[in-house]
């Protein structure tokens, strides 16, 4: 794959009525962003609130967890968005840190992410 340059496969056609929007796919990398879990989980509910907005341009898909040195949580979240400047929007509006906006260009999926334990 070394010098390999990626095309933009996913990119998606999305129709709002009359009016269609093609949205990326963006990674957002959100480093020691929470102190615990309960403080993700209320960010997780301001993102979802802001996101379900008509208009918002923004579709969260997915995020991972990522334990920090310092004790705190960050993410790497996974979003379809009709820009990064959407993005960082909806982040300001839903009061979440953004450290970098990256376009996703291809999926490669080996395995399914595994399903987490019953605790």
């Amino acid at each position: 794959m070394h010098g390999r340059r990626w095309s933009r496969t996913v990119g998606l056609h999305i129709n709002h009525g009359e009016k269609e929007t093609i949205v990326e796919l963006y990674g957002i990398v959100r480093r020691n962003g929470w102190a615990s879990a309960e403080d993700l989980q209320a960010a997780a509910a301001r993102s979802t609130e802001e996101g379900d907005k008509a208009d918002s341009g923004v579709r969260w898909i997915r995020s991972y967890v990522i334990a920090e040195e310092t004790g705190e949580l960050g993410t790497f979240c996974v979003y379809e968005a009709d820009s990064p400047e959407a993005i960082r929007a909806h982040a300001a509006a839903a009061d979440l840190p953004v450290d970098e906006v990256v376009p996703i260009a291809d999926t490669v999926i080996v395995r399914p992410d595994p399903t987490p334990v019953a605790g």
